[in-house]
């Protein structure tokens, strides 16, 4: 992946529904050349997917939990059972596997606190392997990126 390549997911990134004639223009190439790298990229699996980006407020889901959690155990039978059961929780829009004294970081997304409740009674906790909980929940947000800083702009 070259300049050229980055430049091209900079530019998708800032706006995904771009035609080829478009994002050409943007990066300064003809739309051959350019359809050329963006296909070259998806094959790489450099691009994953397109998508639209929706406020979770106007969409209705207007709490946002921070889950920490520590588990049980390392074993690789309670790692993959928690890592399953997690993955299939429509709730929980991202997981980390985390250093320091946590396991995991959820993000969890519901319409109210009355909804965190009950995904915390009736979905978490039947979530196996887990010995600790803790939840904080975000009041706003100060900065979403969803372009990918320049890691050559220094160089």
């Amino acid at each position: 992946m070259d300049s050229r390549d980055r430049l091209i997911i900079a530019e998708l990134q800032k706006d995904g529904r771009l035609t080829n004639q478009e994002l050409a223009e943007r990066v300064n190439l003809s739309p051959s050349p350019c359809l050329r790298r963006l296909k070259n990229l998806e094959e790489q699996k450099m691009i994953t997917g397109y998508t639209a980006i929706i406020d979770e407020k106007a969409y209705g889901l207007g709490v946002t939990a921070f889950v920490r959690i520590r588990l049980i155990s390392h074993s690789r039978e309670i790692v993959d059972e928690f890592e399953k059961a997690i993955g299939l929780l429509d709730e929980v829009m991202e997981c980390y596997l985390m250093t320091g004294s946590d396991d995991y970081l959820l993000k969890i997304l519901v319409e109210e606190l009355s909804s965190y409740e009950g995904f915390v009674r009736k979905k978490l906790h039947s979530v196996p392997g887990i010995a600790s909980l803790d939840t904080s929940f975000a009041y706003g947000m100060v900065k979403r990126n969803l372009t990918f800083p320049n890691i050559h702009k220094n160089r």
